[in-house]
């Protein structure tokens, strides 16, 4: 995140809010713990987990897989045969049956079976396609990220803004509420009319106003601060960084030759591109035969009698006996009604969908970062008149309060200087966050707010 803490430096350390808390934030601490503490984050995180659970999961399939089984049978009635009498009385005649009963009423079978996959198409590009998904979950994480900075940023520098304008709104209150004050006293010496008075009285009561607007503006944008950052609302929060911009906020920034490959939304869709190659070749490889070795190994026994763990050698019935074997399973897919071959189809169309929606996000992307450098050049000139304009519409008042206080400057004067003087400050302190957040508009456009 080396980008967006670069742009905390720019905020100079050592500006706390009211009173001190316990904790203050820079704007890379409230980066960090709103990483920390956003549930977005943590599900993206808690996905990347999924990701790799289910990777090993596949990487499962290709090892020996060995169960165990037993089974105990009571035949309460036991199976009947048919044999043809003629096997052994040929003087019987041909369709005579004798019914016989075979074997004992207890059986039990206890044993172990072993397989091994050989070889499986499925298999190898089903564990290359879990690779690529927890290479994209972990682009979805940063993904995720880029959009929580953002945010953050955003509403920590709103809550600075704010504050700021309601700094200097006090300042000009605590002057204009001394020359009301000054003004009530020449009045009742007769020095000046009452309509001068009411005239300071009424933009006093507007700017009181201006203030209590800005401190529910100031309000609002903290909460959405907390909300963004996954604190908690009701708790008051501080913020250790002040309104001054840097050298570097200074500098015009390029609108060309930008680098989509750092946007987390191209790579995720280049993720997902070559997720749908895999599967494409995993089905056409799929017309290949699927070749598996298995083994079993049981003990089996018939008694007379439920005791089946008695053993006597010289007792067939009270014996296990072994059955033992191996093989190998080759399964060929000969024809299958040209279904592997339209799924083939379907999804090649998916993969060239992909490709050329990563082509459109190319395009949007330099449309995006070069818009947002436009944006942000155009902020920087405004700003810089807007400064200007500041100073000047801070000298006029001035001017004008002296000379009012010296009695040679009127009150309409003063009144004209201090409306002009509050919607500049209003107009000087937009264009700061509107260059602040073009800035962070820009880093995000070209992948480099989150490192």
């Amino acid at each position: 995140m080396k980008k967006i803490y670069a742009m905390a430096a720019l905020l100079c350390s050592g500006f706390v809010w009211g009173q001190q808390q316990n904790s203050a934030f820079s704007l890379q601490q409230a980066i960090e713990y709103a990483v920390k503490n956003s549930p977005n984050i943590q599900n993206a995180e808690l996905e990347e987990k999924l990701a790799i659970y289910r990777k090993n999961e596949i990487t499962g399939l290709g090892l020996p897989q060995i169960s165990g089984s037993a089974d105990f049978k009571d035949y309460i009635e036991i199976p009947t045969s048919l044999f043809p009498i003629s096997a052994f009385n040929p003087m019987a005649p041909a369709d005579a049956y004798q019914a016989v009963k075979f074997g004992l009423k207890y059986n039990a079978t206890a044993g172990v079976n072993a397989s091994q996959l050989l070889f499986s198409s499925d298999y190898i590009f089903g564990l290359k396609a879990s690779k690529q998904f927890v290479g994209l979950s972990k682009i979805s994480t940063r993904r995720a990220k880029d959009e929580l900075v953002a945010q953050v940023s955003k509403a920590y520098y709103n809550v600075l803004v704010n504050r700021e304008r309601l700094k200097l709104l006090d300042i000009n209150a605590e002057k204009l509420n001394k020359t009301l004050t000054d003004l009530k006293a020449y009045n009742t010496q007769g020095l000046v009319e009452q309509i001068d008075v009411e005239r300071i009285e009424v933009a006093s009561n507007n700017l009181s106003i201006e203030k209590e607007k800005v401190k529910e503006l100031l309000g609002v944008g903290e909460n959405l601060l907390k909300f963004q950052m996954g604190y908690k609302i009701s708790d008051p929060i501080a913020l250790s960084d002040s309104l001054n911009l840097g050298a570097e906020v200074g500098q015009e920034l390029s609108t060309t030759n930008n680098d989509i490959t750092k946007r987390s939304d191209y790579q995720l869709l280049k993720a997902q591109e070559n997720l749908l190659n895999i599967d494409v070749k995993r089905l056409k490889w799929g017309y290949l035969p699927t070749l598996a070795a298995y083994g079993s190994y049981q003990l089996n026994t018939q008694r007379p009698t439920p005791n089946i763990f008695e053993s006597d050698k010289n007792n067939a019935a009270k014996q296990w006996y072994k059955i033992a074997l191996i093989g190998v399973t080759l399964n060929l897919n000969i024809f299958d009604g040209m279904q592997r071959h339209y799924k083939i189809q379907q999804a090649k169309v998916t993969a060239m969908k992909t490709t050329n929606t990563i082509k459109n996000i190319e395009m949007a992307a330099q449309f995006e970062s070069s818009t947002a450098a436009i944006t942000y050049n155009n902020a920087l000139k405004t700003l810089k008149i807007s400064k200007r304009s500041l100073e000047l519409a801070q000298h006029v008042y001035e001017v004008a309060q002296k000379k009012l206080q010296q009695g040679v400057g009127s009150n309409l004067e003063l009144v004209t200087a201090e409306s002009s003087l509050r919607e500049t400050e209003v107009n000087y302190y937009n264009v700061v966050y509107d260059v602040l957040v073009a800035r962070i508009d820009y880093l995000k456009a070209t992948g480099t707010l989150v490192k």
